[in-house]
């Protein structure tokens, strides 16, 4: 699919074209009915509720406003507007016409939206009910297998299945593989048999089977689902009379290679191939607590900088692939996050400061396993103190000043840890990024609790392990220099296949095993000629003819 405007990833239900969000007795109701001339970019036409990159980027959208914009809201049900079809998956002749990066984009962003939709029920309070009607194959059904509760219409018909093995010669790039047998807990042999069947498992054996939780009739589907849905919705702890808080588009202005938002300007170097962050740290004090939250909104300042922090890594990742390494700056007070993060902690059990510090553990998951190099640079005048510092540690090498810049009058480079670095934020392998840091050193962990409050300077800094390197001024701008040539001058692929492999060390988790699973296969069968080659099944899909694989197993 040739290159066209760039993609976009902000929108609003009024906006939707994919989707209908209605609200009723504690259930919000997202109706699937994907607009076939609808899509982001032309060549294809959305049939049968197949899906491209735009019908998710609402979905998302929708997922983030329930939780933020809905505190009444205890349950989510997806369900289709199209008669006997739920969802046939991600549209095939989108594959067909996509750059291979713009495919893996896709299957990242839609799995980062489904990780979501499990955050919500396993951590909001929002429970997600998938309400199938008809046929959910591939993707469709890897939607549903996101929902905590799948029901499925008993008339003989309906189906769920994930066929792109023998159709496409490919694999469910939305974690559908994982989810089955970690997840559900199918039985491997019942697995094999679901995945290498096209027509899918309906009735008695997708319930015995686990596929699915629940049988309806398909006359009684919409009232049991709804009596279902507002059931569960009963024994949310969500407050029921909180008022929630409105998402506006985020503003952003885009001048030449330099990205504005409030408390974040992106600027790309493309000799490079860098792009540098600066965060702004705030600029007025942390309110006093919960209800002063709420008065300010978006313009609460972690809330603020998560939203534009998101943005511009969707952004980069989709409009942005050959910027391959993402420099991290800070300025501002540290005492200022200190105090927000400190607000943050008290107020834990306020649903809305949960749901920001939620939207932070995303955002940072989501720059974990973004598939740039990320170096981080504590400066003088840097705040990167608790939620900012998980920047720092998530990032695959980090440089810390150690004195001040000639001629500058800022103060020496600091870091402090706040109780923000030790649970609220872990990544996609269930452990902090302070735990995943120090494998080998878990009693360190308790001494860096010790350490809560004060003002690292570089020495102490590098002592504890929390930078990879304290550079003086006479050192400082060779070894930024060099390290980012030197990302630029490596091969991007295997700086991937490295980093993802660096970055998730521990246990492995569902999540750790979609991600990875998920990036082998994406940069490997995708590119194969058994799959997208000219006699390949993703290129002959719907034209009648055989395709003809190269039978060699490797």
């Amino acid at each position: 699919m040739a290159d066209a405007a760039p993609i976009d990833v902000r929108t609003s239900p009024d906006r939707y074209r994919h989707w209908k969000l209605a609200l009723e007795n504690g259930v919000a109701y997202l109706t699937m009915d994907v607009n076939e001339d609808g899509g982001l970019r032309p060549g294809y036409k959305l049939k049968l509720n197949s899906y491209d990159l735009g019908v998710d980027i609402e979905l998302a959208d929708a997922v983030q406003r329930l939780r933020f914009e809905h505190p009444e809201i205890g349950a989510v049900v997806i369900r289709s507007q199209r008669d006997r079809i739920f969802c046939s998956g991600a549209n095939i002749n989108m594959l067909g016409l996509s750059s291979h990066d713009h495919k893996v984009n896709f299957c990242k962003f839609t799995n980062e939206t489904r990780l979501a939709i499990e955050d919500a029920t396993d951590n909001s309070g929002q429970s997600y009910i998938c309400s199938i009607n008809g046929i959910a194959a591939g993707g469709g059904y890897e939607l549903a297998l996101a929902c905590d509760q799948i029901l499925l219409t008993d008339d003989g018909s309906s189906s769920v299945s994930l066929p792109e093995l023998p159709l496409l010669a490919v694999l469910p790039g939305t974690g559908g593989l994982t989810r089955l047998v970690d997840k559900r807990l199918v039985r491997r042999d019942h697995a094999d048999f679901f995945c290498t069947t096209a027509e899918g498992v309906r009735g008695k054996r997708a319930r015995d089977w686990r596929l699915v939780d629940k049988l309806v009739p398909p006359s009684k589907l919409v009232d049991e689902t709804k009596t279902f849905a507002e059931e569960i919705a009963a024994k949310s702890d969500r407050p029921k009379d909180a008022k929630g808080i409105a998402l506006p588009t985020i503003e952003r202005t885009i001048d030449g290679d330099t990205i504005r938002y409030p408390h974040l300007a992106v600027e790309i170097d493309r000799e490079r191939r860098a792009a540098h962050f600066r965060i702004s740290g705030p600029t007025v004090p942390a309110p006093a607590n919960a209800a002063a939250v709420q008065d300010q909104g978006v313009a609460f300042w972690p809330l603020a900088l998560a939203r534009a922090l998101d943005d511009a890594m969707m952004h980069l990742r989709l409009n942005e692939t050959e910027i391959g390494t993402w420099v991290l700056h800070s300025q501002g007070d540290a005492s200022q996050v200190e105090a927000y993060d400190a607000l943050l902690a008290k107020e834990a059990s306020n649903w809305l400061a949960r749901e920001i510090v939620l939207y932070w553990k995303r955002t940072l998951k989501r720059l974990d396993v973004s598939s740039r190099s990320l170096i981080a640079l504590v400066e003088p005048g840097s705040c990167f103190t608790g939620t900012l510092l998980e920047l720092v540690l998530a990032a695959d090498r980090s440089y810390m000043l150690d004195g001040t810049l000639e001629g500058s009058n800022l103060p020496e480079a600091e870091v402090r840890l706040t109780s923000m670095n030790f649970g609220p934020y872990p990544m996609g392998n269930g452990l902090t990024r302070l735990a995943t840091r120090f494998l080998a050193e878990p009693k360190h962990i308790d001494e860096l609790k010790d350490e809560i409050g004060e003002s690292l300077d570089a020495e102490t800094t590098e002592d504890l392990g929390l930078v990879t390197f304290t550079p003086d001024d006479i050192d400082w701008d060779d070894e930024v220099r060099l390290v980012i040539e030197e990302r630029a001058g490596f091969s991007p692929d295997g700086l991937i296949g490295m980093e993802a492999n660096l970055r998730f060390a521990g246990p492995e988790t569902m999540e750790t095993k979609i991600f990875a699973r998920l990036s082998a296969w994406q940069n490997w069968i995708f590119q194969r000629p058994n799959a997208t080659g000219p006699e390949g099944a993703l290129k002959l899909y719907g034209t009648g003819k055989q395709s003809k694989y190269d039978r060699k197993r490797a």
